[in-house]
């Protein structure tokens, strides 16, 4: 067998002869092929290209609620940098909540933590819902996604690396139906 050509006689009948036009029907194929994954490498170039495209952004994070509940002692942490302190910034809370949640707002309690170890803290009410009950934000299979600004134009007091800490303020001492909390900061231009 040694040496031996694969698909050669071994006394058994011939093998039938393949058309000449075969592998080329089966190039065409493969060619194919490779063109039906050409506009799906392209919308994922497109979506990396416009994600890269935000130059304003600093830090743009949410934090995933385990089964929707917020716990009082559960405190989200977010680490930004600031390249200069003479950049002015907008900073942005980013909620998620879905149908369950029995409140209309959401108080937060938010620190700021500078370099050299500073702490700012303050108090912030975000409205989710009109009094007539009807959810604020973008929603989509009951799931409302809300962006308030908390500040604008301002100054972070020094470079380099900061930390924001967000814990929610309400009574209860765990609250269902946020799903997501998270923070955007970006440069102003």
């Amino acid at each position: 067998m040694e040496g031996e050509e694969i698909g050669a006689s071994s006394g058994g009948p011939p093998a039938p002869e393949i058309p000449a036009a075969a592998p080329q029907a089966k190039r065409n194929v493969s060619d194919k092929m490779k063109t039906s994954h050409l506009p799906l490498a392209a919308v994922v170039s497109l979506l990396l290209l416009c994600a890269s495209c935000d130059d304003n952004r600093v830090v743009d994070e949410y934090h995933t609620l385990p089964d929707g509940k917020w716990h009082k002692d559960s405190v989200l942490t977010f680490t930004f940098p600031v390249a200069r302190k003479t950049d002015l910034h907008n900073i942005y809370f980013n909620i998620r909540n879905d149908r369950s949640y029995e409140y209309s707002n959401l108080w937060l309690f938010v620190t700021l933590q500078v370099p050299g170890g500073e702490l700012m803290t303050d108090t912030v009410q975000v409205t989710l819902a009109e009094p007539s009950g009807k959810w604020l934000g973008k929603g989509m299979g009951g799931i409302y996604d809300n962006r308030m600004v908390f500040r604008r134009n301002v100054y972070f007091p020094a470079s380099g690396e900061h930390t924001l800490y967000l814990s929610h303020g309400m009574r209860p001492e765990t609250l269902e139906g946020i799903t997501d909390a998270g923070i955007r900061i970006e440069k102003v231009k």
